[in-house]
């Protein structure tokens, strides 16, 4: 009687065991299995070839590979001219320089500040005083501030021009170390802390002239139950 198969067939397309189970029975895990090595190919070289005629040389190179048919155009390509410019940040009509705005994100939030000018790049530049409610010299967007109608007369106050972007841009070395993971935090600049107390100096000399306006920079702003900012004047 002729053996019968280990595996049958089901239906058409399903076997009674697996792929893994007749690997087993069979035991081809303990057949040695043996690979032949593909012939290594060799690298394609020029050929020469002989033409009859004899103008033409009698003898010619073929390149194993031909020349490309098409060739890089002789101009460098230039890069396309825009024509767009960018401008400066239009800035509120209820912002002007000596308004007091409330600050309502970051650091300070809540803060009131005053604002001394609008830089270049749109930010305004702003000063709490800083001895009087500790809002440095600082820039920040013009929406995130909500300007009031109280406003300081600062013409006879000088911004000084070297208060500018990039008078508040961070040193390389602070990068460096911040990458280098330095934990240790580099002291103030000297420079700056004068900077302040002169700017501060005088925004005082123009607070003092007013009653209770020292105190109202001072206060920070903020809602109760019941207060809406859409049914508030500032």
């Amino acid at each position: 009687m002729v053996h019968a198969p280990r595996n049958s067939v089901l239906a058409p397309g399903v076997s009674r065991l697996s792929r893994s189970s007749v690997y087993a029975k069979k035991a081809l895990y303990k057949r040695k299995h043996t690979t032949v090595a593909a012939a290594a190919k060799t690298a394609a070289t020029d050929k020469m070839v002989e033409v009859k005629g004899a103008k033409n040389g009698a003898k010619r190179t073929i390149p194993a590979q031909k020349a490309s048919r098409f060739y890089p155009a002789e101009d460098v390509p230039q890069p396309k001219v825009g024509r767009k410019t960018a401008k400066k940040t239009g800035l509120r009509s209820t912002i002007t320089a000596g308004t007091v705005v409330i600050l309502l994100a970051g650091r300070y939030r809540g803060k009131r500040a005053v604002v001394l000018k609008q830089l270049d790049s749109g930010l305004l530049l702003i000063s709490g005083p800083f001895k009087v409610n500790g809002v440095p010299l600082r820039r920040v967007n013009q929406a995130y501030v909500i300007a009031t109608s109280t406003k300081l007369d600062l013409s006879a106050v000088k911004i000084d021009e070297k208060f500018n972007d990039c008078y508040f841009k961070k040193s390389n070395k602070t990068e460096k170390a911040f990458l280098e993971g330095e934990t240790k935090k580099a002291a103030f600049p000297a420079s700056k802390a004068a900077d302040q107390k002169v700017v501060d100096k005088a925004l005082l000399d123009v607070v003092s002239k007013t009653p209770f306006l020292r105190q109202y920079l001072a206060s920070t702003f903020g809602l109760s139950k019941g207060q809406f900012v859409h049914n508030m004047k500032f």
